[in-house]
């Protein structure tokens, strides 16, 4: 336990005991008469935040008790979030995250992590030294450009990142006083924001593209000055500066974008699943997106790759995926593309009706990534079923109202037949006397393994094909079972189990690949569970 004493020690997040200080502690750090006689185990009192969480009318109420759990002892809050986890990640992060961000002006109580923005450009590495921690080696850093499906909120994002690195340590072990969460500011577009006299952001517009860059060049300079070796996590950037950033550091530093190969890596597992209880492969799919934006174009991308794993050609693998954005399909007719996003372009017929590029693509594998909430309507996807006996339909927009149809829908509409996931946890759905457990294609699944395999092996450098094997892992954890009852995902009541083997098998990867900058153990997995963070009281 680190040196403190007094009000000092109840009030480190790190070092508070609560109620848990024994006698001698309590004697020795000056506590006695600061607390009740009382001296409680830590299972006794998460027994008590429970009681206290079931008293609360809403989860927006239970995310700001966690929150502010979090803020007063680390340990009974990762371990009351470690005790079930499928109950708790909804409630840290998504979907209830989204409310918490829309209200983040009102909720705000203390701050989590780091506050940066534009004006401190050049001044960065003096103010990240003001973080007590010296041996950070994840930041999560985001701008609030594009959250969720919430559109740009600034600073109000800034629950993303923490929640995002809270979800390393409760569902993958990464030890919590090595994250570190931060919003850098560099304005909003959102005018109604600016004008909110709660909002705790710049109230400013954003620069350009060119000085975004050079404010993001100033910042990861400074990051890998005062943390070397650190992982940067970029974490909901508007969708052209995320691919931009990625693109421009990929090389060069040691950083991966979640939206991007988080998301491309899960969905991914997903149809790694989906595709073995067809018993076909990737390479032999056609894919339909419905967004071209980060997102897509990272699963696109990913899925290109997965293919050429399988010995396709990269124009082949290209050829094979179509995309479908707000102003209609992707077509070599259409002058108002990104590069990203020519590649995809085909010499189709303009529409800017779903089903119409539904009929005319005939795609097997329909992704949702647009956030227009209902974007699969009826006509579309039976149209996809009418060529295909059993689609694969995975809307994966989120919050919920944003979702591209339900699972109920999609089940309804395919007589059962679709294999679905979907960005949020839908319930499960009885058809004609048969159950369906709807997937969540939900990066938890991903980058916190990810997260912890990085924190374990230190690369060099972070791929995509580290992602492709995290996706192999998770798919590879799927029970016959479960899939019978058409889950693509593994059961979230032993995530840190499922994460611990994801990470061993990205680990290996890594050590495969020469990527790795400390020495390879003989029992990897053995050695991954060494690390892993457990949530108990120091003596």
């Amino acid at each position: 336990m680190q040196s403190a004493s007094h009000f000092g020690v109840l009030s480190d997040p790190f070092c508070n005991q609560g109620t848990a200080f024994t006698e001698q502690q309590r004697y020795s750090l000056g506590l006695e008469g600061l607390l009740p006689s009382g001296i409680d185990t830590l299972d006794r009192q998460i027994e008590r935040v429970l009681g206290h969480l079931d008293a609360k009318p809403s989860d927006i109420e239970r995310y700001v008790y966690l929150q502010d759990l979090a803020e007063r002892n680390q340990t009974l809050f990762f371990a009351t979030l470690m005790s079930d986890p499928a109950r708790f990640v909804p409630i840290v992060y998504d979907p209830t995250i989204a409310d918490a961000c829309l209200s983040y002006g009102q909720i705000f109580r203390r701050p989590q992590g780091m506050y940066l923005n534009k004006t401190m450009k050049g001044r960065f590495a003096e103010v990240l030294k003001h973080w007590p921690n010296k041996d950070v080696r994840f930041i999560c850093v985001t701008s609030g450009g594009r959250i969720l499906g919430l559109g740009d909120i600034g600073v109000n994002g800034a629950p993303i990142p923490i929640g995002k690195l809270q979800l390393y340590t409760a569902c993958a072990g990464v030890p919590p006083e090595v994250l570190l969460p931060i919003h850098l500011d560099i304005g909003t577009t959102n005018a109604a924001l600016r004008a909110d006299p709660l909002y705790l952001g710049l109230r400013e517009t954003p620069p350009e593209p060119d000085e975004v860059d050079a404010i993001v060049d100033s910042f990861m300079e400074a990051a890998n000055e005062v943390f070397p070796g650190v992982c940067v996590h970029f974490e909901d950037w508007k969708g052209t500066d995320a691919i931009r950033l990625l693109d421009r550091y990929q090389d060069k530093y040691l950083v991966y974008n979640d939206d991007i190969q988080g998301t491309a890596s899960v969905t991914i597992a997903g149809l790694i699943t989906a595709l073995q209880i067809k018993k076909q492969s990737l390479a032999d799919q056609r894919v339909l997106f419905a967004g071209a934006g980060s997102a897509g174009i990272g699963i696109a991308n990913m899925i290109v790759e997965a293919m050429m794993q399988q010995g396709v050609s990269e124009t082949d693998a290209r050829a094979k995926i179509h995309m479908f954005d707000v102003d209609g399909l992707l077509t070599q007719q259409r002058n108002d593309l990104s590069p990203s996003q020519q590649v995809y372009a085909k010499d189709l017929q303009d529409t800017k009706c779903l089903e119409e590029a539904v009929t005319q693509v005939k795609p097997t594998i329909l992704i949702g990534v647009s956030t227009v909430g209902g974007l699969f309507t009826e006509g579309a996807v039976k149209a996809m079923a009418a060529h295909c006996e059993r689609p694969i339909i995975f809307p994966l927009s989120n919050p919920t109202n944003h979702a591209e149809a339900s699972a109920e829908q999609l089940y309804r509409w395919t007589d059962g037949k679709a294999l679905v996931a979907a960005g949020v946890q839908f319930p499960d759905v009885t058809l004609d006397g048969q159950t369906f457990h709807p997937g969540q294609a939900n990066n938890f699944y991903i980058f916190p393994a990810v997260g912890l395999a990085v924190y374990a092996t230190q690369p060099k450098r972070i791929n995509d094909a580290m992602f492709i094997a995290a996706a192999q892992g998770s798919a590879d954890q799927v029970s016959q079972a479960d899939r019978d009852h058409g889950m693509l995902f593994p059961r979230q009541n032993a995530i840190l189990e499922t994460e611990i083997t994801t990470a061993a098998r990205v680990a290996e990867f890594i050590f495969d690949q020469g990527e790795a900058t400390v020495e390879r153990p003989r029992d990897i997995r053995a050695w991954i569970e060494s690390m892993v963070y457990t949530p108990k009281y120091g003596q």
